[in-house]
């Protein structure tokens, strides 16, 4: 009797996480996925035809004959997302590391206000802080301001409205996203390792090859999972850095739910969208259960 009272218990402390991840996750990704196999509406929205048009549509067009023919538009802003969102997580990792790395070897008393200031950037809209972006790279902006009265250059730089302005404002974006897991991994760092790797004629550079870098791999990969997940849904950074002219998959989603009202080939992205980070998170996994069985101390 007692332990069907603790079992009942259990399941009735479960109801609301369960009804939240139920209407606030399930429940949404259930009606996105509904309409992506509706035929689009005749005044926009869909109606309640089944349909596959929307997910043919990322592949195929239908030309002056009716016929359907490969059309590679939608594949290529696909590859654009990816490869965009994979220069943000090199970008982030190459500042992101150094940084997480100086702040575990800094006594405890001070960590603590490092961290602060990685997180400061997040007190503050994230729609000003890419405008700031412009009027850092336009071309009156301070960038090319700056290489004119030095003389370096005789007319502005096309830096704004760029795919390197928009990965740019991904990496000043998401950078804390791989600061944090990095730190987190070496914060728990034995310091002997080190002592030992250097006792043994290893130079700084061979320490952090082969004692640093592998202790911080579990962080370097979360962060790099945490970094790509966005990069690759980003909306305001390609809308406002990018100007339009280099369509992102986030950008493509938002104009069909907006401008085009095609709901169900923007529910048809998102899903594409969604098995894509669900592919990330899966190959995560594997890595993670790959990786634990690595160095504990």
């Amino acid at each position: 009797m007692t332990s069907l009272r603790e079992t009942l218990r259990s399941h009735l402390a479960l109801i609301p996480a369960t009804a939240t991840i139920t209407i606030f996750m399930v429940l949404p990704i259930l009606i996105i996925l509904v309409y992506s196999f509706l035929a689009p509406g005749d005044y926009g929205g869909g109606k309640p035809e089944f349909s596959t048009n929307a997910y043919q549509r990322l592949l195929f067009q239908r030309d002056l004959f009716d016929q359907m023919v490969f059309d590679p538009a939608y594949l290529k802003i696909a590859f654009r997302s990816v490869w965009i969102a994979v220069v943000s997580v090199v970008g982030c990792l190459l500042l992101g590391f150094p940084v997480a790395y100086y702040i575990a070897c800094q006594p405890e008393e001070r960590r603590n206000i490092f961290l602060l200031l990685i997180t400061i950037p997040f007190w503050t809209n994230l729609l000003v802080r890419t405008y700031c972006w412009i009027l850092v790279l336009r071309d009156t902006g301070l960038v090319n301001v700056g290489l004119m009265r030095m003389g370096l250059i005789d007319e502005p730089l096309t830096l704004l409205y760029t795919e390197g302005a928009v990965a740019l404002g991904l990496i000043y974006t998401y950078v804390p996203f791989m600061v944090l897991p990095i730190y987190a991994s070496l914060e728990r760092m034995d310091r002997r390792l080190i002592e030992a790797a250097r006792d043994l004629y290893s130079n700084r550079w061979v320490a952090l090859r082969y004692v640093v870098i592998p202790l911080a791999m579990p962080g370097i990969i979360a962060g790099a999972i945490l970094v790509f997940i966005p990069a690759l849904g980003a909306f305001i950074a390609p809308d406002l850095l990018g100007g339009g002219k280099n369509l992102m998959l986030g950008s493509l989603v938002q104009l069909q739910f907006s401008s085009a009202r095609n709901w169900p080939f923007g529910s048809a992205l998102a899903m594409v969208i969604m098995a894509m980070v669900l592919m990330c998170l899966f190959f995560y996994a594997r890595s993670a259960k790959k990786n634990g069985g690595g160095i504990k101390h």
